[in-house]
């Protein structure tokens, strides 16, 4: 099932709003359409996120009548910018956009730039894909046969290209013939855990456990979780890690009960020009998805709060897996090593 997929004059999407009742692909014809289904979480994790929005600006481009290449840039760059508004924390939004800005950079026609903003934006997808499995191998080398293993929101095949970050472990397990049994946290306040990663792993076959954010702490214990593994929306450059709302919880209590707690995202995902968590924008997303569920209110008016994102600091972080392998420890020192061409 693919979550991103390219046409000639459209991008068609799994719209994961839909999700689990209705399996929907929706078309997003033009730039604004891209833009509106990132905002509304019909696409969703890093990777898909920035999967589309190379699509979208490659998209946009084709569009442009223009045959001046200098008018040509003015508008990629407007339309750039424009797409990168839509969320501030994942990282992969901008690392795609800036992607595709530096592969026209010594175009020489405009057709040519258009020609190449398409292969590029299709490249970036098919590295994904690859990517993910390879992050998937790295983190099942750290499970044994039986493992209980828990998770929240989802950062699954279809919020890649294909098996996902945390869940290409549980994909690929299936795959060898080896159980690993998920637990995976609702994540209030939109349920990505509820309605996408139970879904994406029962369909799977994988076993799989939902359960209340607030349940965690007592299914560690009573359930003898054996590791904790998440994804990431961006890595500081110290390792601090963005995700999910809710994920600092996990950290702080897997923590207290000396269990493993393991970041898997790509490099993609490591942003070394920020230098810690605290220099990573949290958005803040509206109060309705806090006080209504499935269109139902269910507060009375008064303030809400509603960070999408938390920070988990590094040191609360056993290992954090990518697809040249798994870093621990100092990770300032060694996060930068992962870019070299043969990893250390």
């Amino acid at each position: 099932m693919k979550s991103v997929q390219w046409h000639d004059t459209h991008i068609t999407i799994l719209n994961q709003q839909a999700l689990p009742h209705k399996t929907e692909y929706l078309d997003l014809k033009n730039i604004k359409d891209v833009w509106d289904a990132i905002v509304a979480l019909k696409v969703r994790g890093a990777p898909a996120i920035g999967m589309t929005a190379a699509f979208g600006l490659a998209l946009a481009a084709k569009s442009y009548e223009t045959n001046d290449l200098a008018q040509f840039h003015a508008n990629l760059k407007r339309d750039r910018d424009y797409l990168a508004s839509s969320r501030p924390t994942a990282v992969n939004l901008f690392w795609a956009l800036d992607r595709l800005m530096k592969s026209v950079a010594n175009a020489t026609s405009v057709n040519e730039a258009k020609t190449t903003l398409i292969h590029e934006a299709i490249c970036i997808q098919v590295e994904d894909e690859d990517v993910c499995r390879r992050i998937g191998e790295h983190a099942l080398s750290l499970f044994q046969d039986g493992d209980r293993i828990m998770t929240i929101c989802n950062a699954g095949a279809i919020a890649t290209a294909r098996y996902g970050t945390a869940l290409a472990p549980f994909h690929l397990a299936k795959e060898k013939g080896m159980t690993l049994h998920a637990y995976a946290c609702e994540t209030r306040p939109v349920l990505q855990g509820a309605r996408l990663t139970a879904w994406e792993l029962s369909q799977a076959g994988v076993d799989v456990t939902l359960i209340t954010d607030n349940m965690a702490a007592q299914t560690m214990k009573a359930k003898h979780i054996s590791a904790v593994i998440v994804g990431a929306d961006r890595i500081a450059a110290n390792g601090d890690t963005a995700n999910k709302i809710g994920t600092l919880g996990l950290a702080i209590l897997a923590n207290a009960f000396n269990i493993p707690f393991y970041v898997a995202a790509p490099l993609s995902t490591i942003d070394l020009q920020t230098e810690t968590g605290d220099d990573i924008p949290i958005e803040e997303r509206a109060k309705e998805e806090v006080t209504h569920i499935a269109g139902v209110n269910i507060a009375p008016n008064v303030n809400v709060y509603n960070p999408a994102f938390d920070v988990t600091p590094h040191e609360l972080i056993t290992g954090i897996i990518t697809e040249k392998g798994i870093v621990s420890g100092d990770y300032k020192t060694k996060l930068p090593t992962l870019f070299e061409e043969v990893f250390v």
